[in-house]
């Protein structure tokens, strides 16, 4: 689920882990009930300040995504089917936007980022 966490990306560390968890909850990859990892062993793992990891845990218990429980963790709450299909549109629209500002950078327009997306597209489904 943090696998894809960089410290090197403009997007805040504590923005990278929560995303992560939407997307995860939007996915399916992780349930109502389950639990995240504890703020300790999540800051080692990814190597960052504890407070970091609260501040996540936090912006998603705000948006009713995780319900944290002192002494017990943070689990994920129920979250309805639309509520996770909208997760997952609006997951989408971030990774389309980081895209488009990423493929900026290298001066691509949006026609050549559609037919690169076309043919990497094509060359998954082989």
């Amino acid at each position: 689920m943090f696998e894809r966490i960089d410290s090197r990306s403009p997007t805040p560390i504590y923005a990278q882990i929560a995303s992560s968890v939407r997307v995860a909850v939007a996915s399916g990859e992780v349930g109502s009930g389950d639990g995240l990892p504890s703020v300790r062993a999540l800051a080692m793992r990814l190597r960052v300040n504890p407070a970091t990891v609260v501040q996540a845990y936090r912006e998603l218990e705000q948006e009713g995504i995780v319900q944290m429980r002192q002494g017990a963790g943070t689990f994920v709450v129920d979250v309805a089917p639309e509520r996770r299909a909208r997760e997952r549109t609006a997951e989408a629209k971030r990774l389309v936007r980081d895209l488009l500002a990423e493929s900026a950078k290298l001066g691509l327009d949006v026609d050549e980022i559609r037919a690169v997306f076309e043919r990497a597209a094509s060359e998954s489904k082989r």
